[in-house]
């Protein structure tokens, strides 16, 4: 019994000699953790801000484009369907790696694309309904953002 008590308060004996030790480590440990959490999060925070940004600019190259289309008429070198094809496929890639719910807002973004680019010149409403999807993913994209730290 007297070996247990002994051995009892040779460890506390010992806890109380190391006691900086200890306390050193274990914040250390704490703000290494802390550091490569916020490294992470910063890191994911950049990524979301420039694949946004990215997504505006080419949410307004297609706005133009589908201006120039309808509006102008000009199928030919300014409002061309192949490079509105490119702009909607760019986007939705880029709102891939974005937070919800820009894959899913980017992917309705497609198929309105996809229902409507036809009709563009001739019908207004599909004008609207292209530059609806857009404004859309132009709102989300921001709300996303200022959500940012």
């Amino acid at each position: 019994m007297s070996n247990s008590t002994n051995s009892g308060s040779r460890f506390m004996e010992q806890v109380r000699r190391n006691l900086v030790a200890l306390i050193s480590v274990f914040i250390a440990v704490s703000s290494l953790s802390y550091n490569t959490w916020r490294n992470e999060e910063t890191e994911h925070n950049r990524n979301q801000r420039m694949a946004s940004f990215e997504v505006l600019r080419k949410i307004g190259e297609l706005q133009e484009l589908v201006f120039h289309s309808h509006y102008d008429r000009d199928v030919v070198e300014k409002g061309t369907p192949r490079t509105g094809w490119a702009l909607v496929l760019t986007i939705r890639d880029l709102a891939q790696i974005l937070e919800a719910p820009l894959p899913d807002t980017s992917e309705q973004l497609v198929a309105t694309w996809g229902a409507h680019w036809q009709g563009l010149g001739a019908d207004q409403a599909s004008a609207d309904a292209i530059l609806a999807g857009i404004e859309e993913v132009r709102e989300e994209t921001l709300v996303l953002l200022r959500a940012l730290d």
